[in-house]
C-alpha cells in the first residue's frame, strides 16, 4: 500500500490502535478518576511498531540501510519491555525473579541486540545472518518468561471471576508478545505477525474495559473518596498524587469489609502487596488506619 511494504492488514490495525488510543486520551482526559497514562503510552508503542514495521525499510531512506532496521528492532523490543512493565505496575503480577527486574531486562536486550544483531551485521554484511543471530536466542528467552507467567497464574485455585478473566488475558498478551521473535525467525509474513502482535494490545484493552465496569460498579464509593479531596481543598501538588487506579480497587475492596487476606486472593496478590497499597491508600486519604477509612467513606456514600 501507499508504493510502501505496508500491508492492509497492518494498516488496518494502526487505525484501530490509533482510534483507541485517543478516544482513551480524552477520556482520561474528561476523568481525573481513571488515569490512563500507562495504557496511553502502551497504545502509542503499538501505533509506533505499527508505523515502523509496516513501512519500513524504504528504498528512500534518507541514511544507512541498517538503520530502519535498528528502528524497527528498537521499537519493538522497547513495547515489549513496556508491555512486561504495564502488566507488573498495573495488575501485581509478579512472575519474574530478583535478577531478571525490568531494568535488568531492559539492560540484557539492548546487550543482545547490540552485540547478537549490530556485530553479526557488522561481520558479515547480511540482514538474514543478523536476524537469525538475534531473533533465535531471544525466542528462547522469549518463550521462557511465556512459560514463568503461566506457571506463575495458574497455580492459584481462587475463583474471583474478574480477576481470573485478568490474567487469561494477560497471558493472551504476554504470549503474542513472546511470539514475535519466533514469527520473525519463521519468515517475513506480515499479515501474521502483526495480527498476532496487536492481539496482545486488544488483550490489555480488553482488562481495562472490564476495570472501567468495575468502577462503574463501585461509582458511589469513589465519589466518595474524590468529594473528600474536594471538601479539604488539597493543593495541587497533593492531588497530582491521587489513588491510583489499582489503589481504587483496592480501596473499594476494603469499603467491602474484606480482608487483606480476601482480597489478595481476589485479585491474585500477596497479602503484604495489599498492605503496601492499603497504606499508600491511608497516606493519601489522611487516614491512619482501614477503621477510620471505612467509618469516614462509607458514612460519605450514604
Amino acid at each position: 500500500m501507499f508504493g510502501t511494504s505496508i500491508h492492509w492488514t497492518t494498516f488496518f490495525y494502526l487505525l484501530i490502535d490509533t482510534f483507541i488510543v485517543v478516544f482513551a486520551f480524552f477520556h482520561s482526559k474528561n476523568n481525573r478518576q481513571n488515569n490512563l497514562n500507562r495504557y496511553l503510552i502502551l497504545g502509542l508503542l503499538f501505533i509506533f511498531y505499527n508505523l515502523t514495521g509496516g513501512f519500513l525499510p524504504i528504498k528512500n531512506f534518507p541514511g544507512p540501510f541498517i538503520l530502519q532496521y535498528v528502528i524497527t528492532y528498537g521499537v519493538a523490543l522497547i513495547m515489549g519491555i513496556y508491555l512486561f512493565y504495564y502488566i507488573y505496575k498495573e495488575y501485581d503480577i509478579e512472575f519474574l525473579n530478583s535478577h531478571l527486574t525490568i531494568s535488568n531486562i531492559s539492560i540484557y536486550g539492548t546487550l543482545c541486540f547490540f552485540g547478537l544483531y549490530l556485530f553479526p551485521y557488522y561481520l558479515t554484511n547480511s540482514i538474514d545472518i543478523a536476524r537469525l543471530s538475534f531473533t533465535i536466542p531471544v525466542s528462547l528467552i522469549s518463550l521462557y518468561f511465556l512459560y514463568s507467567f503461566y506457571k506463575k497464574i495458574s497455580t492459584s485455585e481462587k475463583n474471583n471471576q474478574s480477576a481470573l478473566r485478568r490474567n487469561k488475558l494477560s497471558l493472551l498478551s504476554v504470549a503474542c508478545i513472546a511470539l514475535l521473535p519466533v514469527l520473525t525467525v519463521i519468515g517475513d509474513y506480515q499479515w501474521l505477525t502483526f495480527t498476532v502482535v496487536n492481539i496482545s494490545f486488544f488483550a490489555i484493552t480488553i482488562i481495562e474495559v472490564d476495570r472501567f465496569l468495575f468502577f462503574l460498579e463501585h461509582k458511589k464509593e469513589i465519589a466518595g473518596v474524590f468529594k473528600f479531596y474536594k471538601v479539604n481543598k488539597f493543593d495541587s501538588k497533593f492531588l497530582k498524587k491521587n489513588l491510583t487506579r489499582r489503589e481504587l480497587e483496592i480501596a473499594m475492596s476494603i469499603l467491602d469489609s474484606k480482608s487483606y487476606k480476601e482480597i489478595g486472593e481476589d485479585f491474585f496478590i500477596a497479602e503484604s502487596t495489599v498492605s503496601k497499597h492499603a497504606s499508600n491508600i491511608f497516606k493519601k486519604t489522611s487516614t491512619k488506619n482501614r477503621i477510620e477509612f471505612t467509618t469516614r467513606f462509607k458514612l460519605q456514600e450514604k
